[in-house]
């Protein structure tokens, strides 16, 4: 490596305002006095005049003439002589004039140089794609990314910064070599690299990075236009409904420009955690997920080549295996009762799902997130409701999906959809064996007269490539992943959703969460903090939520925090709070339980009346009002902390139950039960260490049953919450959702389980 500069030896200049944000609405210039001491390069004066500097005096023209935003007038070359943590993919002179060069060849530019364009426009667009893809600014983290931390990436994952131009990069490697690409096209320099400034790292590149603007929608259109085998038969099926326009939206502009006149501020630093604001998101992105039926397998289901498999060959193919047996077959596919949208539909999630959010790893048992890495323990799985028609998707990977996949590319391995394992848990199949949790190598029998394969429990395998072309496809609005089989929602899979527990985390419930980058952003943050957001409520930033004025609504995502948090984030609401939030669809017509987790290991706990139906203008209230201050010990009230009236004197009395047989903890389990009592689930550890005790040790980690009806999937359900307590600064905390099957929760032969 080269070292410019030693940290240690940094001694700021304390003058001047520092820009630290881009897109920003403020209009405040850099102070060039912000720059460090003569003795010391920073980003701007190495690739001015360091060793390399012959190497780059394109690009430094180009940040002298590139402005930090539309917001200001300050340039790149100003920002990257400031005080800040930025890591600076400089590309070199030759990678500058070889994109120059890709644009004459698309006719883009007259000449493979700066003469060759005819549009000022278009000169001040390519501008800003060479230098605002190339930095990431980390001063509001202190977070550089140096050699050893994008090595260290897992192929395909992006890093948790965006760039200048608010987009993820990712890097791509050649296995067992030193060659290391970002965004698969532009290679890192060996020797001009991991370069050491004050204020951050030069890596160089042999490439301009230059990430596609390519919707889902653009995406579809070049495969046709083009006949390019790989998901033409889905993108004919996606045409055919009428999605284009849908999965061309990119981001709420409303939104973008309420946030840049400040008609949106932020919430002030919340009362329990005084050095965290509640941040406003400075987008509202729009983002979907397809998981597709690759070119080459509709090629062996149709026995037609792809270019000559049609919609109705599609349709025909669903009715003769008798799938989505009550839609309509004809060709008003735009129709959400239609038998082809229901099909294509149930492909769509409104999130942008990147590999490494399929689903999240952090708290669950015996998983460390340092060490663990790809060492999986128990099933990890997420539920989401898909576009169209309202159904629920289930993904999920286990230690023994992944062991028995041998492709390890971007942390996929094992993933899948709809997958049911019988599971080792002490129960029905699983009695006499070690519970564990993990899978028990064995499938529930498919059991039902319409399904697709008789192994359809083991569910259909998300692939990142296949033999046939078909590959995974990051696009700036959407994911893309080619499927190892046929997917649809058969009356097994929904049978089989029934049939489990369906535990949901709060920020998956919400597509803004995920399509933002504020659900669980992991290293995005410096250690020990709170990743600190919140929801305005003069504006309908989350689709399937309403608030009252007086409501305060943040977000907490804890990253190396020992919290009690299944996944380790929470909705912390806090004010004279009233808000109504629409709930996912359940699988089947019958009985369910909706269940509430909540940690009450706090005095400053609210107090709510629950209200729930399907008329949003009139839900009637749930029982009496849910406190959340009662723990199964100690009901923790302001200034005071009492006996819990469940039938516990202390700790060690709720402890000592932990190691009781199953059937000594049913009956107690009952009896909790009965005052609309769970204890917490074995399943996540309070805190992030596998060291920490798991959910059902904890007498503050609780479950609450606050509905109990019967619910039809062919309706809408809401679910409202209101403070009733004075206070305002009572915590309504919300952690996960539980919706249970009265054939799970009272099922005589196999009782649920204690994960």
């Amino acid at each position: 490596m080269k070292y410019i500069a030693q940290i240690q030896k940094v001694q700021w200049i304390l003058a001047g305002v520092v820009l630290t944000c881009f897109m920003a609405s403020c209009t405040e210039e850099i102070d060039s006095s912000a720059r460090f001491t003569q003795t010391e390069h920073t980003i701007m004066s190495y690739l001015e005049s360091g060793n390399d500097a012959a190497e780059y005096t394109e690009y430094v023209e180009l940040l002298k003439k590139v402005p930090v935003s539309s917001q200001s007038s300050s340039s790149v070359a100003q920002f990257l002589s400031a005080r800040g943590a930025f890591t600076c993919f400089a590309p070199s002179n030759k990678a500058i004039y070889d994109y120059l060069d890709s644009l004459k060849v698309k006719g883009i530019i007259t000449e493979a140089s700066w003469d060759g364009f005819t549009s000022e426009k278009t000169l001040d667009s390519i501008r800003k794609v060479i230098v605002y893809n190339s930095i990431l600014d980390g001063s509001n983290t202190g977070r550089i990314f140096e050699m050893g931390d994008i090595i260290s990436k897992t192929d395909g994952d992006e890093f948790p910064l965006p760039n200048l131009n608010d987009r993820k990069l990712y890097k791509t490697s050649i296995s067992q070599t030193d060659t290391i690409y970002i965004n698969g096209t532009a290679l890192i320099d060996l020797d001009h690299r991991d370069i050491l400034t004050i204020n951050g790292r030069v890596h160089e590149v042999h490439g301009v990075i230059a990430p596609s603007n390519d919707t889902m929608s653009d995406l579809f259109r070049q495969m046709i236009d083009e006949n390019k085998k790989g998901f033409i038969v889905m993108a004919k099926l996606i045409l055919a409904c009428g999605l284009e326009d849908t999965l061309s939206k990119t981001q709420d502009d409303v939104w973008e420009n309420m946030y840049l006149t400040k008609q949106v501020v932020d919430l002030p630093n919340h009362p329990t955690e005084p050095d965290q604001p509640g941040t406003m998101p400075e987008h509202r992105k729009y983002g979907f997920t397809i998981f597709a039926e690759p070119d080459e397998l509709w090629e062996t289901e149709i026995g037609k080549p792809y270019d000559q498999i049609t919609v109705d060959d599609i349709k025909s193919y669903l009715i003769t295996k008798g799938l989505y047996p009550n839609a309509t077959t004809g060709t008003d596919y735009s129709n959400e009762n239609n038998i082809i949208n229901q099909f294509t539909t149930y492909h769509i999630l409104p999130e942008k799902l990147t590999p490494d959010k399929l689903v999240i790893h952090y708290n669950e048992c015996n998983y460390n997130y340092k060490s663990s890495k790809l060492n999986y323990t128990v099933p990890v799985y997420e539920y989401f409701t898909t576009m169209g028609k309202r159904r629920l998707l289930k993904i999920f990977q286990s230690k023994e999906s992944s062991d028995a996949d041998p492709e390890d590319i971007g942390g996929n391995k094992g993933i899948y959809l709809n997958r049911f394992p019988i599971l080792r848990n002490g129960r029905g199949e699983c009695s006499d064996v070690e519970n564990d949790y993990h899978e028990s190598g064995r499938f529930k029998d498919v059991g039902s007269s319409q399904h697709l394969y008789s192994d359809e429990n083991e569910g259909v395998k998300i692939m990142l490539s296949t033999p046939g072309g078909a590959q995974h496809q990051k696009l700036i609005n959407s994911c893309i992943y080619p499927l190892q089989r046929i997917l649809a929602y058969t009356e097994n899979t929904q049978n089989r959703l029934a049939g489990e527990r369906i535990r949901i985390d709060m920020a998956a419930m919400f597509p803004e969460f995920i399509n933002n980058d504020i659900r669980r952003p992991m290293d995005f943050y410096s250690y020990g903090a709170t990743f600190t957001r919140a929801i305005p409520v003069n504006y309908p930033y989350l689709a399937d939520l309403e608030m009252r004025d007086g409501t305060q609504f943040y977000y907490f995502g804890a990253y190396e925090r020992s919290w009690s948090n299944y996944q380790m984030d929470e909705f912390n609401i806090i004010g004279k709070y009233e808000f109504t939030m629409k709930l996912p669809p359940v699988p089947k017509k019958g009985h369910y339980e909706i269940r509430f987790g909540v940690s009450s290991g706090s005095s400053v706990r609210s107090m709510c009346q629950v209200y729930f139906g399907d008329n949003i203008n009139y839900l009637p209230a749930m029982g009496i009002p849910m406190d959340l201050r009662k723990g199964f010990v100690n009901h923790r009230f302001p200034n005071t902390t009492i006996n819990s009236n469940l039938g516990y004197a202390k700790s060690s009395d709720y402890e000592g139950e932990f190691d009781l047989s199953l059937d000594e903890k049913d009956e107690i389990n009952k009896t909790l039960r009965a005052k609309g009592f769970m204890k917490g689930p074995r399943y996540f550890h309070c805190g992030n260490s596998t060291t920490a005790a798991l959910g059902e040790k904890c007498e503050w980690v609780t479950r609450r049953i606050m509905v109990s009806t019967d619910l039809d999937p062919e309706k809408t359900y809401y679910i409202r919450f209101k403070n009733v307590l004075e206070f305002e600064k009572s915590q309504f905390f919300m952690d996960y959702f539980e919706f249970v099957s009265k054939d799970v929760y009272d099922n005589p032969v196999e009782p649920e389980d204690i994960w």
